[in-house]
């Protein structure tokens, strides 16, 4: 029994960063511009405070200038408010990121309203989702922007192509289906309440996980030959009684049936801090008047 091709994010990931690297020191040397990422974390939550770390490790890694707020989780409303007036209308930060989950005294809404779209490199507020929704030119949401390059560098053209997307979250569903829909793909968003859930994933050529729930996808749910996108990342107990990481996909089912998946850890997770950069490299670029480039589809 043949098995899937195993898509290797981190290695794309690491590619990508290179690329960027390199733009980042063409920026520099050609405009005197040095793109800055701004990273607000309120509280303590230790995921959040590991995706801190990283993002500034590899921001700094690829020339650009990192700018970190560590407030308390005491911090109100208000104050996060104020930081974020501060950072936008900083000529030197070109991406502002408000890591979530915030404590509960602060609306996630309000702060996400409150970053200036255009350099709002998460790609959340309400401008971006409507400029991607309606075909303008806004910023993507990183995670689904590096679901993207992954398929495209696996299945090039993805016109025609059947699509479902198990999820409907704001932050990885509906944005992906419209990233989707923009490569003529013919795009159907399942979730927890559509009705045998199995057959619908089973028509599918691509089929994106992202649903938050451990192993849920089978292999028994997948159409022979097609590309499955795991965006999960959850925390189950092993046979080992130890802790490990896993997808919504059961791998180990769909790898036997699938003509290529993205693993867990290693496949999609990279990306995301790697689109993250690229966002802010484009950011940068566009508030000087640059051209930004174009990087991770093939060039």
């Amino acid at each position: 029994m043949s098995t899937a091709k195993i898509i290797d994010g981190k290695a794309f990931a690491a590619r990508l960063r290179t690329d960027i690297a390199a733009e980042v020191t063409r920026l520099k040397a050609a405009h005197g511009v040095t793109p800055g990422l701004a990273v607000v974390l309120v509280g303590e939550d230790p995921a959040s405070q590991v995706y801190v770390r990283n993002k500034g490790k590899q921001t700094l890694e690829c020339g650009m200038n990192s700018y970190e707020h560590k407030l308390s989780a005491d911090t109100s409303q208000e104050e996060l408010l104020a930081l974020i007036a501060k950072l936008n209308a900083d000529p030197n930060v070109h991406g502002i990121l408000c890591q979530l989950p915030v404590p509960k005294q602060i609306d996630e809404n309000a702060v996400l309203a409150a970053i200036d779209p255009t350099k709002d490199v998460d790609g959340f507020h309400i401008v971006n989702a409507g400029a991607l929704a309606t075909g303008g030119d806004g910023i993507a949401p990183c995670t689904p922007y590096g679901c993207l390059m992954l398929l495209k560098d696996t299945l090039g053209d993805l016109s025609g192509k059947r699509a479902v997307v198990v999820g409907r979250s704001n932050i990885v569903g509906k944005p992906m289906a419209q990233l989707l829909l923009r490569e003529n793909c013919t795009v159907t968003i399942a979730h927890s309440r559509t009705r045998d859930l199995p057959e619908e994933v089973r028509r599918a050529d691509i089929v994106i996980a992202a649903v938050g729930r451990p192993n849920m996808i089978t292999g028994d749910w997948i159409a022979p030959g097609a590309t499955v996108i795991d965006v999960g990342i959850n925390r189950i107990e092993g046979a080992d009684g130890k802790m490990k990481l896993v997808g919504d996909v059961d791998f180990d089912s769909a790898v036997k049936v699938a003509g290529a998946i993205t693993p867990v850890p290693g496949g999609v997770g990279p990306m995301t801090i790697a689109c993250l950069l690229n966002n802010t490299l484009i950011a940068a670029c566009k508030a000087n008047g640059v051209t930004p480039p174009k990087l991770g589809f093939g060039n």
